[in-house]
């Protein structure tokens, strides 16, 4: 097997819809599912349970991802001793990062590392930031950018690269919200206020300190998968959310919405990785050039 086919098969473990991960591949789906069909028949077992519907992991393909991450991880520290130091920098570099993260930090990131290392190879992940860190723990990506957690998980690295307010924000077209809104300008009516929340993360765990303190049981209009759709869903009247500013500033919608006179906390914004990544030249060279570009 070779160790692009470890890749193919890390892709489909983690997404478990071979388009998704035909994508992230760079590759077709049929050609994933030739690649992926290789490397069960050289396994001699069966990786994925499949049919037109749902793709799942068997038991030998959920004791597998530890043999490809191990297996990769390993090449890529033999290929980095084996630099020559007079030689640019070369290899491969994944990164995971939100929509707008790769609008508001990831692109002069990725500008000034291209300058200083064009012989690196560049691949850009997007998704639901809250998801990753745990893209980083799985080894799907090198690098992710995160909003740091209360307790980073042991193991990973944290270089803080920016700051963002969190606002509650409310739509301005007129309709049933918007109207109950205007009703009440001192303190809200917060059992009336439908809310659009994230499904998981740091955003969802400080909006449930909120409604606690609040000693709300909150009315939820819809969980979201991305902080954008959250700013979409708010500027149609469908409910009320917490966003980063961040995000606010790089959306399309964001003269659908206003924001809530509300006190804001802030959020750290970071790259992480896992701490022994860094012994690799290509990773430990991007924390250098943004230690440099964001302490500016």
């Amino acid at each position: 097997m070779d160790h692009k086919q470890l890749k193919y098969f890390l892709a489909l473990a983690d997404t478990l819809h071979f388009s998704r991960a035909s994508e992230r591949c760079y590759i077709s789906p049929p050609t994933l599912s030739r690649q992926i069909k290789q490397l069960e028949e050289e396994v001699g077992a069966p990786l994925f349970i499949r049919d037109n519907r749902s793709v799942a992991l068997t038991p030998q393909g959920q004791a597998f991802i530890q043999y490809a991450q191990a297996t990769l991880a390993s090449w890529r520290q033999f290929k980095s001793e084996c630099l020559d130091e007079d030689k640019p920098l070369s290899g491969e570099l994944s990164l995971f990062c939100s929509v707008t993260a790769s609008y508001s930090f990831i692109y002069d990131l990725f500008a000034r590392y291209r300058q200083d290392f064009p012989q690196v190879e560049l691949n850009l992940l997007t998704g639901d930031p809250a998801n990753s860190i745990a893209q980083v723990q799985g080894e799907v990506v090198d690098v992710a950018v995160a909003v740091r957690p209360r307790n980073l998980p042991q193991g990973l690295e944290y270089l803080s690269i920016g700051r963002s307010r969190l606002l509650f924000i409310a739509p301005t077209m007129k309709c049933p919200l918007s109207d109950l809104l205007a009703q009440h300008r001192g303190e809200l009516p917060w059992h009336q206020v439908p809310f659009i929340v994230p499904e998981h993360g740091v955003l969802k765990e400080r909006l449930d300190v909120f409604f606690k303190k609040k000693a709300l049981q909150p009315k939820i209009y819809a969980h979201v998968s991305g902080h954008e759709a959250m700013v979409a869903l708010t500027s149609l009247g469908f409910g009320v959310a917490y966003v980063p500013e961040v995000v606010l500033e790089q959306s399309p919608f964001r003269n659908q919405v206003q924001t809530l006179g509300l006190q804001s906390e802030e959020i750290e914004i970071g790259l992480v990785c896992k701490r022994k990544r860094l012994q690799d030249p290509v990773v430990s060279a991007l924390f250098r050039v943004a230690a440099r570009l964001f302490a500016a």
